[in-house]
């Protein structure tokens, strides 16, 4: 889950004035937290808020219906809370309007914001199965259009493989059969890339970003360099990245600088969730 934050933070200076080039500082003064890691931490939250209310990560096997509707529910609950919290951190006009809703649906949207913020669920699920209703459980309560569950579903899965060994070919070919043809390379669409806040105009460009990398560090150069909306390509370039490679010290320390007390205590809570879910 750092990885999108990595990403977000990194990105979030570059997002209206995109660097095209893989030289520059990952971290200065002009970067900051935005929606996509306020989202993604509210998404955590409520993968941890659903263990414990049915033990579905320590008593149970499988993911039932009605676990995924406690999660469902509780994506809602978080994403509200901790979004109106954090007014002001760039959210898109229809989220808002869903943000402070007292009666919140789900607006058939597409966005890329179904793949920024569903990480989480690629670093707890344990099967592909799981995978694939997790990502439904915590998307489809604002996005769910089918190229919006898609976009999730196939971040999540990237993630899933990356976590468990899987080369990047395996990844890749699972990507190309199910989700999208990634049938580019970054310099051949970097010149004419623009600002796209769909799924499909997001998540594929993200994942080849993260394919074409060497190391954590060269996947969130590659995926900013592209330009477009930066800080949530990044997001989802990093939380792949993380997955596959891991988080070099110094970059993890200098992240989390970036949260606040409140962020920071749901992350670290997050960090010991996960370990003892997977010890």
């Amino acid at each position: 889950m750092l990885g999108a934050i990595i990403g977000d933070i990194v990105g979030s200076r570059f997002e209206f004035n995109n660097h095209r080039s893989k030289e520059f500082e990952l971290f200065t003064t002009d970067c900051a937290v935005t929606d996509d890691t306020v989202m993604t931490l509210a998404v955590a939250k409520a993968i941890m808020e659903t263990e414990l209310q049915t033990h579905l990560f320590t008593d149970q096997n499988t993911v039932d219906r009605d676990c995924l509707g406690v999660l469902s529910a509780l994506t809602m609950q978080y994403m509200q809370e901790l979004g109106r919290r954090y007014p002001n951190v760039s959210y898109g006009g229809k989220f808002s309007d869903w943000l402070f809703s007292n009666e919140p649906q789900p607006y058939h949207s597409f966005g890329n914001g179904a793949a920024m913020r569903v990480s989480p669920a690629g670093f707890i699920a344990r099967n592909l199965t799981e995978v694939a209703s997790l990502s439904a459980a915590v998307t489809s309560v604002t996005h769910n259009h089918p190229e919006g569950l898609k976009g999730a579903e196939a971040t999540v899965v990237a993630i899933f493989l990356a976590r468990e060994g899987a080369t990047k070919d395996e990844i890749r070919k699972t990507i190309e059969e199910k989700y999208y043809p990634l049938d580019f390379s970054i310099d051949e669409i970097r010149p004419g890339f623009r600002f796209d806040e769909t799924c499909q105009g997001t998540v594929p460009q993200a994942i080849q970003a993260f394919l074409e990398s060497d190391s954590f560090k060269d996947s969130i150069r590659i995926t900013i360099s592209l330009g477009g909306d930066s800080d949530t390509i990044a997001a989802i370039t990093g939380a792949i990245a993380q997955a596959y490679y891991g988080i070099p010290d110094d970059i993890h320390n200098k992240a989390l600088s970036f949260l606040n007390d409140d962020l920071r205590a749901i992350f670290n809570a997050w960090e010991d969730f996960a370990g003892l879910c997977f010890e």
